[in-house]
């Protein structure tokens, strides 16, 4: 059967029902972002607070990221999602119902704890549906979920607080994820091989291909967790990813406070429509970004590229003057710190086999998103104390400074590297799955 021929409903069952299930993480991570400027009376917070209480997510989002990992490459990514779905709608609810400042920083605490693990078990989940030529694709589609929710969701809380106080808006948006477990639980299934609504001309044309992936990997990229871990090319993509999402979550979780001062203050819708402007652009960007990632598998360039383009951009914003300017190019920085998201979580399954990449991504993904608590909290610091924004912006551009350099010296191409050829020969990807191979293959035969 040739690759035309393939059926590919893999693509619409697997990744939308995944994207919108983030989409609804997203905005509970991210809906403090436009509630932050409308905080008053018994929560107001100074600039440095707004930081800490934007980035304090990131301090329990740490804790599960490898547990989650592990159970769903050993258990069941379907069930350990499900679980983590209904405790962050739950506790997403329950941070519309805080009465001090305390257990507001501890609502967001618990919420990053629950939303942590969802992450790495969903690109397990991917692995054992996507073949390493298709993973940046795949990825980015999926990972479109975070500018589509900016996007969708800003104008929406926008909205709700022109007409109902920053409490209902944080209650009620707590609620969809407790609806969406009902769909991922009856549409998602672990591996092709369980999935009713598939092939299996397209479950045998999977195991095939994820099979043939895990043969062409390196020995080296398996062996135990701790050999894999400890690997030079994981060290560099911890500190990528650290010092991207640094920068990446200082630019966005400050974004509509931005918008705000550029509009002198205009309304809470208003400043919404206007935040999902630089998330659109950046989900066109994102989504080319990636499909040109896979094409030629070169992915040191599809993220060191539009870091760099990043970098230039946030400076120049704090330096020229007019709305219209500084919004460009706020779209501009937008989509040079979403565009790296598919072809960076494509480089690990290349490095590693597939009873280790769980582990390996769990790592990357909590020490890095250390960084979401490190650039809101010091872009809030430093305008308060320096008096105005342009000192926190400039921190984070050298932040984003040192992730282009790391990628372009420390992921040198070589091995197995991330820029190995085409990405239709072996490219980059983010796990690979003999074990989802496997299953497939035994279940069909």
């Amino acid at each position: 059967m040739t690759q035309g021929a393939i059926p590919a409903k893999r693509w619409v069952y697997v990744i939308p029902v995944a994207a919108i299930m983030y989409m609804l993480a997203y905005l509970d991570r991210n809906n403090v972002s436009v509630v932050l400027p409308y905080l008053h009376g018994d929560l107001a917070l100074s600039n440095a607070d707004k930081g800490l209480a934007g980035g304090i997510f990131f301090l329990g989002y740490v804790f599960l990221q490898i547990p989650a990992a592990v159970l769903a490459q050993r258990w069941s990514a379907r069930k350990s999602v499900l679980i983590l779905m209904v405790a962050w709608g739950l506790s997403a609810v329950l941070s519309g119902l805080v009465q001090t400042r305390v257990q507001f920083y501890a609502a967001r605490f618990v919420l990053g704890f629950f939303e942590g693990g969802v992450w790495p078990a969903v690109l397990i989940l991917l692995a054992s549906w996507f073949p390493l030529r298709e993973r940046a694709r795949a990825n980015a589609l999926w990972m479109a979920c975070l500018p589509l929710s900016s996007v969708l969701m800003a104008p929406l809380s926008g909205w709700m607080l022109d007409h109902a106080s920053w409490r209902w808006v944080l209650v009620l948006q707590g609620v969809p994820p407790l609806l969406w477990a009902v769909v991922w639980w009856f549409a998602v299934a672990d591996h092709p091989a369980r999935a009713r609504w598939i092939s299996a001309a397209e479950a045998d044309h999977l195991a095939r291909a994820i099979a043939a992936d895990e043969a062409a990997k390196s020995p080296a990229g398996g062996g135990s967790y701790l050999a894999a871990v400890r690997q030079r090319s994981v060290l560099v993509l911890i500190g990528v990813y650290f010092f991207w999402i640094t920068g990446f979550y200082g630019f966005s979780l400050w974004l509509p406070s931005v918008i705000k001062e550029l509009t002198h203050d205009g309304s809470a819708t208003e400043v919404g429509l206007l935040t999902a402007v630089p998330f659109t652009v950046a989900l066109v960007v994102m989504i080319a970004n990636a499909a040109w990632s896979d094409r030629t598998g070169r992915r040191r360039q599809a993220v060191a590229v539009p870091l760099a383009v990043g970098i230039v951009a946030l400076l120049l914003g704090q330096a020229v003057h007019g709305a219209l300017p500084r919004m460009l190019l706020l779209c501009v920085t937008a989509a040079a710190v979403y565009a790296p998201y598919g072809p960076f979580w494509a480089i690990p399954g290349q490095l590693l086999r597939f009873e280790v990449v769980a582990v390996a991504m769990g790592l990357v993904n909590a020490l890095g998103n250390l960084g979401g608590f490190a650039g809101p909290y010091l872009v809030g610091w430093l305008t308060d104390t320096t008096g105005t924004s342009l000192t926190g912006f400039a921190v984070l551009a050298a932040f984003l400074a040192v992730a282009v350099l790391l990628v372009m010296v420390g992921l040198r191409p070589g091995p197995s590297s991330p820029d190995d050829g085409p990405a239709g020969a072996a490219p980059g990807a983010v796990t690979g799955s003999t074990d989802s191979g496997n299953s497939a293959a035994n279940s069909r035969s």
